[in-house]
């Protein structure tokens, strides 16, 4: 699949001050365009289950799902099960983490990462739309829109690789109700992580 790298450049139906996201309720709508200078907004993806994934590829809980290619598994598998895959960075231009598109391109690949965008979110619209609040943090939406799932990825809270084996994994859960047509039986959860350096 191929990674596309994108950088906001509108966001619609958002005030212009944050609010948070609401399990239940329509997720904030987004628009922002690829490298290539194609529109890609939330509301088009429409039909199909959507991930969003709040990332920093420094911290040491992204590293815990990357480093031996966790996170890379999931997103194929569900990506080849019609999921849109969207990784996102929020931090701050003038902070030591941040990466621009080219950056983020490069990371992704050399990670073979295999999210549907990969999109720097430089002025944190998004971010503060979705109360994102650490990385990783995570995010599943239905394919009406709703947003069904909202906080960590999983149930253990280590930056230790060795602990995804016992972990209980959220958006997988959430993932696979949706897609059996079930309600999501745990659909927020506190996000652990390195914070969002906004």
């Amino acid at each position: 699949m191929k990674l596309i790298i994108s950088t906001v450049v509108a966001f619609a139906s958002l005030a212009s001050v944050a609010f948070s996201q609401v399990v239940g309720q329509a997720a904030p709508d987004f628009t922002l365009t690829t490298a290539d200078g194609k529109e890609v907004s939330l509301s088009e993806l429409k039909g199909k289950e959507v991930v969003l994934e709040w990332t920093n590829p420094g911290c040491p809980f992204v590293k815990k799902h990357y480093n031996e290619g966790h996170m890379q598994k999931l997103q194929k598998e569900y990506a080849d099960k019609g999921v849109a895959w969207l990784l996102i960075s929020s931090a701050n231009k003038e902070h030591a983490t941040f990466l621009d598109a080219k950056a983020l391109e490069a990371n992704a690949k050399a990670r073979n990462a295999a999210a549907t965008y990969a999109l720097v979110d430089a002025d944190a619209k998004v971010g503060k739309a979705y109360a994102a609040k650490t990385t990783p943090h995570m995010f599943v939406i239905n394919k009406e829109g709703v947003l069904a799932y909202a906080g960590a990825i999983d149930s253990n809270s280590s930056s230790n690789t060795k602990d995804i084996a016992t972990s209980e994994n959220y958006v997988v859960a959430a993932l696979n109700a949706l897609q059996a047509g079930e309600k999501v039986k745990t659909a927020e959860t506190k996000a652990y992580g390195c914070s969002v350096k906004y």
